[in-house]
């Protein structure tokens, strides 16, 4: 037996009993320690890896409850003889060869229909975290999350007495209770009334989106959308039709005009203008749906950050004020609880989520059923409530932060949310490049979001970018922006 199989490298995340159960059954697994092989002493291997005694003991006591390991009287632990039993002999792994495709293989880059990985999509660094200036916009505050609560929640729904609930295929299912919050918790604050059979979960709003692409678009239909706007919209929709049309933003968002005759579908987000913040009046609502019914056009609604309204009076979603039909409502919880979640929904005409669900069941069936109750629960007792005046407080601090920063150190450049939010829309003069200020920025732990992505034309400006603040501490906003604006004075 090798000594070296048995170390530890200490992470935060996982218990030190835990990082000695994976080290043992990453062994048993990986043949490095065969079955009837004998395991060190519980005291021997304990000094080995400097931890006590006990900690190895029930690591130990665990395998052997799982069937890794077997006890022998007086003699100590032993990997278990059938450990091992239906699984196949270790593969071989193949020669190395210059040529990663055979010659007799198929040429993948001819059979592919579309090429997704060409298209511009927004990048940020996996690495974050560690950066001491990440004005990074869609990630969370991990401070702000209530752990405790969800941890609670989750074990709730992973209880014995609810195994039904998220041990089945549901099929095309939803969670009931999760249907139910979203109808009593969620939709009415954005004055949205609506059935069990208009409301569809979701993994995500991109999810939701991407099921409308499939079931509403075709080469021919015409795709409104705001430019500048959601990327990832602009890719999904351009996947399905080469007949987008990007419709320039004003200071009231989405104009309603003769840019929008024609459409098939008009994608908007009114609440909080994605990326340039800026909120559609009630007044141009109405004009939009008026002009919905005349031009005979459908409206994709993406409620993305309507939580985050903590400066001016709420404003009803448009789907609320839409008696005809023909608003598709968009919404997430990954603004509030956390985007690694995964789980949106979708409010429209029953026949719509009808088919949607159809769809979804022949993609991925339903979100994960644990999720959905999780978050049924944690709506339910009241946290997620809780977590929303909670983050506003937060936000509105940092907003003021931000704003004033902006205003000392790179003045003119911006312009307050009036909404709220978690970012600010910047722009620099004529012919300045955010992306080099991006670039040079992370040389100095600046993380900031080129806008040009965020445009449809083939030659966007390059003077625009975003600040996000709901992932950085309040503390740091202003030593952050005064860096930034030290690298423009210094660079450009």
């Amino acid at each position: 037996m090798r000594d070296g199989i048995f170390h530890l490298d200490r992470r935060p995340n996982i218990s030190i009993q835990g990082q000695i159960r994976e080290m043992l059954v990453s062994a048993i697994l990986g043949r490095q320690l065969p079955p009837g092989d004998p395991l060190p002493s519980s005291r021997k291997l304990a000094k080995s890896l400097g931890v006590s005694r006990n900690t190895v003991v029930l690591a130990y006591q665990g395998l052997v409850d799982d069937g890794y390991l077997e006890s022998r009287e007086r003699s100590g632990f032993y990997v278990s003889d059938d450990i091992m039993e239906g699984r196949a002999d270790e593969p071989v792994a193949p020669p190395a060869t210059p040529d990663p495709r055979p010659n007799d293989g198929p040429d993948w880059t001819q059979r592919f229909q579309v090429r997704p990985s060409h298209q511009s999509n927004i990048e940020k660094p996996r690495n974050w975290l560690t950066y001491p200036y990440p004005f990074i916009y869609g990630q969370v505050d991990q401070s702000l999350f209530p752990i405790a609560q969800w941890r609670e929640c989750s074990r709730q729904a992973l209880g014995r007495k609810g195994m039904d609930v998220w041990t089945g295929d549901a099929l095309a299912a939803d969670d009931p209770m999760l249907i139910e919050q979203i109808q009593t918790r969620l939709l009415p604050r954005r004055g949205i009334l609506a059935r069990d059979d208009e409301i569809l979960v979701t993994m995500g709003a991109q999810n939701a989106l991407y099921l409308l692409a499939a079931l509403l678009v075709r080469d021919e239909t015409r795709v409104a959308i705001e430019d500048p706007g959601y990327p990832d919209v602009r890719n999904i929709f351009g996947l399905k039709t080469d007949h987008i049309l990007p419709v320039p933003v004003d200071a009231h968002g989405l104009p309603v005009d003769e840019q929008l005759d024609g459409a098939d579908i008009v994608f908007v987000t009114p609440s909080h203008q994605a990326p340039t913040t800026v909120t559609m009046p009630k007044a141009r609502r109405q004009e939009l749906l008026a002009r919905a019914g005349e031009k005979d056009f459908v409206i994709i609604e993406d409620d993305y950050e309507w939580e985050t309204n903590y400066v001016s009076e709420p404003t009803p979603a448009l789907k609320s004020m839409d008696t005809a039909g023909r608003v598709i409502y968009v919404g997430s919880l990954s603004k509030t609880l956390f985007p690694g979640l995964r789980l949106g929904y979708l409010v429209g005409p029953a026949p719509l989520i009808k088919e949607a669900r159809a769809l979804r069941r022949l993609m991925l069936r339903h979100a994960p059923n644990n999720n959905q109750r999780t978050a049924a629960l944690f709506l339910a007792l009241g946290h997620h409530d809780s977590l929303v005046h909670k983050l506003q407080k937060a936000y509105r601090e940092r907003w003021k932060i931000m704003g004033q920063a902006l205003a000392d150190h790179l003045p003119g450049w911006s312009k307050a949310p009036t909404f709220g939010g978690t970012s600010y829309w910047v722009s620099g003069p004529d012919g300045f490049d955010a992306g080099k200020l991006a670039d040079r920025a992370l040389d100095d732990g600046v993380i900031i979001e080129p806008g040009r992505v965020n445009f449809a034309q083939s030659r966007p400006p390059r003077n625009h970018f975003r600040l996000g603040f709901s992932s950085i501490v309040a503390e740091r906003i202003e030593p952050g922006i005064r860096l930034l604006a030290d690298i423009v004075k210094r660079d450009f």
